[in-house]
């Protein structure tokens, strides 16, 4: 076996003689590496035909903590009880994996974290261990370790080695969280020369396009790449997403609604898929483009989806959906589930606990026209807005709603301030370019110079 691309408790623990399960195992890890196929249905073939394949249920363990499956809290607890009965010794790889897993499992992400961290410093091409753990840094909102993790590893692999490209495209994605545009895209460059239909590279690069403001080059790029991610990859709906993105911040909001209700608007739609789609409608709402009929379907899907548990990153795309819908019933449960944290700065650290409240009040706000309200409640979380428990692109609708929210609550100097914010990090972007042009109307005398009088 080839242990570069896999768990490395597969070689210390696995005593299958069915080579095919084993090459099955292999080959859905590839599957999730590279996020293409049903690298989970492949697994659970696998385990019924074998339950006590510890390197089945190391993948299917990884996979329900990498994906913040709540609703698969049974079956990962069947999988930690396998590999535990099956690994009697704690320090075993494989067991390893487990104790990870039941940290996630008894609700404790953070330790789940630091054990899969474990792992990796002390088997660094151990994979499995390493995507686990780069998806819980990057929803705990540990940017600058989730960077650092990669790089730690990243001598003890080369181009010969399986799983190089992935490893490549998930430290590409870090620096671009980082805010290392140029070399992020580089990275993920390297990454689809090795691979160059690896969906999560081309998501890198399209991120960087869109944080950089380059519109024209991010369609481009998309149209030219499309064939390997549209269908059949974990990105399709995402990238059709960003895709969406890009061509609002080009002014075209046609083409942001065409690319929604063919790409985006899914019946089977995840969770995650379901909060990219709330991001878009509520960003066309911004823009007051008539988005209703869609608001009223996109509601349908969210009330049939269970939030018990679920993370408040979702549960505020939920309310997105069901304010901008009128649902005011649906709404006021959404709000009234959400956990209360206190507003000293130890609660703030929290982030995504700690924000979800008060932004779900500000889109309430929003709704009912009631934008000071909404601007009061987001004052005070903008400083850890960039932690919303999503990507940056992500959490820069908070900021887009707090700039849409001055201006129209008329707070103009808030307003400069935030417009002159959002085009410095894009200069060349076309949405930034109408925000100024609103400013200008409401503050005519804006680029006055003034002086200060000197005695």
């Amino acid at each position: 076996m080839n242990l570069a691309v896999k768990c490395h408790a597969a070689k210390t623990v696995t005593v299958e003689s069915n080579t095919d399960l084993v090459a099955r195992c292999e080959h859905a890890l590839v599957l999730l590496l590279t996020h293409r196929g049903n690298p989970s249905a492949e697994i659970e073939r696998v385990l019924a035909e074998d339950p006590q394949c510890v390197f089945g249920h190391c993948l299917r363990a990884a996979m329900i903590v990498r994906a913040d499956a709540i609703a698969a809290r049974s079956t990962l607890a069947e999988s930690v009880a396998a590999i535990e009965a099956a690994c009697p010794d704690i320090d075993d790889p494989a067991r390893q994996h487990a104790a990870a897993a039941r940290a996630w499992l008894e609700g404790d992400p953070a330790i789940a974290l630091e054990r899969y961290g474990d792992i990796v410093i002390d088997w660094p091409r151990d994979v499995l261990a390493l995507v686990v753990a780069h998806a819980l840094d990057f929803r705990l909102g540990r940017r600058r370790m989730m960077r650092d993790r990669i790089a730690q590893v990243l001598p003890e692999w080369d181009a010969a080695m399986r799983g190089y490209a992935t490893v490549l495209a998930m430290y590409a994605f870090a620096l671009e969280e980082n805010g290392q545009y140029r070399r992020a895209e580089k990275m993920a460059r390297r990454a689809l020369a090795l691979d160059p239909r690896h969906a999560g590279a081309i998501h890198v690069v399209a991120h960087v396009m869109e944080m950089q403001g380059r519109s024209r080059d991010g369609l481009a790029f998309l149209t030219a790449t499309q064939s390997a991610w549209v269908e059949g990859t974990g990105f399709s709906v995402h990238l059709a997403w960003h895709r969406a993105l890009l061509q609002l911040d080009s002014d075209d909001p046609n083409s942001a609604l065409a690319t929604y209700d063919a790409q985006i608007a899914n019946e089977q739609s995840d969770i995650s898929e379901l909060a990219d789609a709330s991001a878009l409608l509520w960003r066309l709402e911004l823009r007051n483009i008539e988005v209703s009929r869609r608001w009223r379907r996109l509601s349908d899907r969210w009330e049939l989806q269970s939030l018990a548990g679920a993370r408040p990153f979702y549960i505020v795309h939920a309310m997105m959906a069901f304010v901008a819908a009128g649902r005011a019933a649906a709404a006021a449960r959404v709000l009234e589930a959400l956990p209360r944290t206190d507003s000293n700065a130890a609660a703030l650290a929290l982030s995504e606990e700690a924000l979800a409240p008060l932004f779900c009040e500000a889109l309430l706000a929003f709704s009912r026209s009631d934008y000071a309200a909404c601007v009061d409640r987001l004052t005070r979380v903008r400083h850890i807005a960039h932690r919303c428990g999503g990507s940056l692109a992500q959490c820069d609708l908070i900021h887009l709603t707090f700039t849409e929210a001055a201006l129209r609550a008329q707070k103009a100097r808030l307003a400069r301030a935030l417009v002159a914010e959002r085009t410095a990090q894009k200069p060349a972007s076309r949405l930034n370019w109408l925000l100024q042009q609103r400013l200008t109307m409401m503050m005519p005398g804006m680029h006055e110079t003034r002086t200060l009088a000197v005695d």
